[in-house]
């Protein structure tokens, strides 16, 4: 693999170089210390497979942009000092698929690097521990009950102890997945296990998780906002990679807002669910994230439209969700505020609080969409529970 490095800081060219030499020796490392604009990335006809480029100014962005829309075959690793919404939005509709924060440590560099050689169609695909499913949750806009879906999925997809699921809340500023399914205060969070990364194995991860029911476990958000910033792309890699090997299914709550760590996130995810509501506004931001996964090159089989609070009144139709998002399929879950308002103020999850309610309902009939649970006798109300009934009140 042809790495190219193009910075004018010679220091970093030069630690950046032999970090990424002695990390491989499939890598092939070339360096130019000078800024992107000022030099010519191909060179009579010849191209790196990988271009990692240190951008400090305005004229950089452009060229990088302009060099990533002429050649997307070639992967691109962005280190960068301003890390803004509007960058990283630019970033990604120009292909680049992983931004570092400057300055950016060798470890780092060499962990995004070869991320992307994994990728490619040339590297020898690994053989992963386990399997388990990756599924992320992101809300279209404020206020569409992402998180509450998220959590009480989560619940309801561990099957009192028939499935092993692990609940991560990456909304790592307001995050409250805990709180939607437990009372219990966390020892533990996304933050400190980021600052022990070097340590970080199953145990370690176990340890900062807290128990919910059998099957569950949630690693909870940290209380203090200001803490975010601990957590960085290459750590969600890590933490979700360890938790794969140890539960069945991985249900990540990314929050509302994207940056570096959430799309991180909805990289490594296998199903991707956006949750919206029936109203012109949620409407005109799902419209706006449809394009985000489009420019990310998400295939549309990953990508899965949640209506929430559905009621079939509705002014807006599922049909007119449908043609205005080009999609085929929904899931809905019904409005029932009371039930659900009982669950949120309790900190105890739907299906426990109203197991014979239409929610808990369309929540088990999604759970056994997503994990169909092997068929076999079951007695009392578990066979109920449990019974694989009709899809989810979804759109045809």
């Amino acid at each position: 693999m042809k790495i190219k490095i193009i910075t004018p800081d010679g220091q970093h060219a030069q630690q950046w170089a032999a970090a990424l030499s002695a990390a491989s020796p499939g890598f092939s490392v070339g360096s130019l210390v000078q800024p992107l604009h000022a030099v010519n990335v191909l060179v009579n006809g010849s191209r790196p497979d990988l271009v990692v480029v240190e951008v400090l100014s305005a004229r950089d962005f452009d060229a990088l942009e302009a060099l990533a829309s002429a050649h997307p075959e070639i992967d691109y690793v962005l280190v960068g000092a301003e890390m803004s919404t509007d960058l990283l939005m630019r970033a990604m509709r120009a292909g680049v698929r992983e931004v570092l924060p400057a300055p950016a440590g060798t470890e780092q560099l060499v962990a995004a690097v070869q991320r992307q050689a994994r990728k490619r169609p040339s590297a020898a695909p690994a053989a992963p521990e386990a399997s388990g499913q990756v599924l992320a949750f992101v809300s279209c806009k404020g206020g569409s009950g992402a998180t509450f879906t998220a959590a009480n999925l989560a619940q309801v997809l561990a099957a009192n102890g028939q499935r092993r699921v692990a609940l991560i809340d990456m909304n790592l500023q307001f995050g409250d997945a805990l709180l939607f399914v437990s009372s219990d205060a966390p020892s533990s969070n996304v933050a400190d296990v980021a600052r022990n990364i070097a340590r970080l194995d199953k145990d370690l991860l176990l340890s900062a998780m807290v128990a919910v029911s059998p099957g569950l476990h949630v690693l909870a958000a940290p209380d203090d906002p200001a803490l975010a910033s601990d957590v960085l792309p290459v750590h969600v890699q890590a933490i979700v990679a360890v938790a794969r090997t140890m539960f069945d299914i991985v249900v990540i709550d990314s929050g509302r807002s994207l940056s570096a760590v959430t799309l991180q996130a909805l990289d490594l995810a296998d199903q991707v669910f956006a949750v919206l509501q029936l109203t012109l506004p949620f409407i005109r931001d799902g419209k706006r994230l449809n394009e985000v996964f489009r420019s990310l090159g998400y295939p549309q089989s990953k990508i899965h439209w949640v209506v929430n609070r559905y009621e079939k009144n509705s002014q807006i139709t599922l049909e007119d969700l449908k043609q205005t998002l080009h999609i085929t399929d929904l899931v809905t879950l019904p409005n029932q505020y009371d039930v659900v308002a009982t669950s949120v103020n309790q900190g105890v999850p739907v299906a426990t609080v109203a197991p014979n309610s239409a929610i808990s309902k369309a929540l088990r009939d999604w759970a056994q969409r997503i994990a169909p649970l092997a068929d076999k006798p079951r007695s009392g109300w578990l066979s109920g529970l449990f019974r694989s009934g009709q899809p989810p009140t979804a759109g045809a």
